[in-house]
């Protein structure tokens, strides 16, 4: 072999190691990548905000009076001890009053050591405290009195009251404190049975099951109700979570089944639905027959609705937004400066809702702001995917295309007053799942998440409307059973109305 092959071939060999190594360092940089996420994910702020909000001011008295003022040291001088000179401040105006329907007791507070008879009264002054009385357990006796006719010598008594619980020996009221303390504020049962048990009555962790299994068999056509009427709608978000169920196969092992959430933007309504699985089979179950706008995160299952006539795919700009965040790690500079024109973005909604724009106003002020900000970010993100200087492997080469393959997509909201740029309402649905599920850990079965999807649906909307979730639920659960089943929609949250004769 002559010398200029041997030459030729060590050039081919060094170009090919060079190469390696090129493909190792980046491997090597995107596990580190991977890695610094991962450890944010388990130890770091969630948080994606670009500035730190300054601190709300101190909180002053809970008096309704003005309070004092605030002494304090402004300035500190070393002679032979140390003075201090101080200033009274102005004191914070104080605390918002309690709201009216709480009930007050007044007591009346005289001096100790002066005699006030005879004296006139000129004026007082009036300070309130909010106090507390742990809830109470009562028992609701029912007598059932027996007559006798000395004429007919017939025995009269009414008929047993009917009740939705009467096994357990409890009514809906306690019905409805146990699902709204599990579902709302995420308290296992058997945390409850242990408050039960402090308040001197037993009840069993499967006996509080049974109830709330039963709650959930009541409210069955009500659901059947709602879930027509959130689907109904021409405007829908949609995201899943994951919750653990107990495999009735295998003792002690759980499943990873799926939580599908679809929230109805315009009516303010949420429909949780379980499946065991996240395969694109679930959402196509449900939304059989839906027409209007689909907006979804960036998942595969979603994307075959943009095919189907009569729906309307939009994606959500939180999502594109987040991919830029993650990237900050690896290309700060270009990611802040990607997240510095979605910052304009947003600033557009923001002043939308500050303004409370709605209707031909919204839309004329989307089209003169938003078609502007999003064009300049658009502008920019195709400089950055042309200019061929950005790895493809890199975060930020990789939020650029996902935003790009998405883009018109992502920028539908801004040719009408109706949508909203992202999926935060649906997101902000599922968070209670996210914080309950830390709680009680899974579900005892398939049937138990989805009773457990039903309440969730129930009282998330409860939430959306600004319904008091345990009032409703323990009114519904005592008219429910006798409520005519045409007029079923009237019960749901969105529509409700509480019984103004009781």
């Amino acid at each position: 072999m002559t010398i200029d092959k041997l030459y030729e071939n060590s050039l081919n060999q060094i170009s090919l190691l060079r190469s390696e190594n090129l493909e190792l360092k980046q491997q090597v940089d995107q596990l580190k990548l991977q890695m610094v996420m991962l450890q944010r994910m388990v130890f770091g702020s969630k948080s994606e905000r670009q500035t730190v909000e300054a601190a709300s001011s101190l909180q002053g008295t809970l008096f309704d009076v003005p309070p004092l003022g605030e002494e304090v040291v402004v300035s500190a001088e070393q002679v032979s001890f140390e003075r201090r000179q101080t200033e009274v401040r102005p004191a914070h105006p104080g605390r918002h009053a309690f709201p009216e329907h709480l009930r007050r007791e007044e007591h009346l507070v005289l001096p100790t050591d002066i005699d006030t008879t005879g004296m006139r009264k000129i004026g007082e002054d009036v300070r309130e405290q909010l106090s507390f009385t742990p809830s109470q357990l009562f028992v609701r006796k029912y007598i059932y009195p027996k007559f006798l006719d000395s004429v007919t010598g017939l025995i009269y008594q009414a008929p047993a009251l009917e009740r939705s619980f009467s096994r357990y020996s409890v009514d809906t009221s306690v019905a409805s404190h146990v699902v709204v303390q599990k579902t709302i504020d995420h308290l296992p049962l058997y945390r409850q049975a242990r408050i039960f048990e402090r308040q001197g009555v037993k009840m069993a962790e499967s006996t509080l099951g049974d109830i709330y299994k039963q709650t959930a068999t009541i409210l069955t056509p009500l659901y059947e109700a709602h879930r027509k009427d959130v689907l109904d709608g021409g405007y829908l978000n949609v995201d899943e979570t994951t919750i653990r169920v107990q495999d009735s196969d295998k003792k002690g092992a759980t499943h990873q089944g799926y939580y599908w959430v679809y929230y109805n933007n315009p009516s303010k309504t949420v429909l949780f639905v379980y499946d065991p699985s996240r395969a694109r089979g679930a959402p196509q179950k449900i939304l059989k027959g839906f027409r209007g706008y689909l907006q979804t995160d960036g998942y595969s299952a979603y994307e075959e609705f943009g095919n189907v006539p009569g729906i309307t795919l939009v994606c959500c700009m939180a999502h594109a937004r987040r991919k830029f965040f993650d990237a900050k790690m690896s290309d700060k500079a270009s990611a802040e400066e990607a997240l510095a024109m979605f910052g304009q973005v947003y600033a557009v909604e923001k002043h939308i809702r500050e303004m409370e724009l709605s209707g031909a106003v919204k839309l004329a002020y989307r089209q003169q702001h938003s078609v502007a900000a999003l064009k300049a970010l658009h502008a920019w993100m195709m400089d950055k995917y042309t200019a061929k200087d950005l790895l493809p492997s890199s975060p930020i080469h990789q939020a650029v295309e996902y935003t790009l393959k998405r883009w018109d997509k992502l920028i539908l909201y801004a040719q009408t007053d109706l949508l909203d740029p992202d999926n935060n309402r649906v997101e902000n649905s599922i968070r209670p799942v996210a914080i309950g599920r830390k709680n009680y850990l899974f579900a005892g079965s398939h049937d138990a998440a989805q009773r457990s999807a039903m309440l969730y649906s129930m009282l998330g909307t409860c939430k959306a409307q600004g319904v008091e979730p345990f009032a409703w639920l323990n009114d519904v659960l005592k008219r429910l059973p006798f409520h005519p089943i045409n007029r079923i929609k009237e019960l749901l949250p969105q529509y409700y109305q509480a019984d103004k004769t009781k």
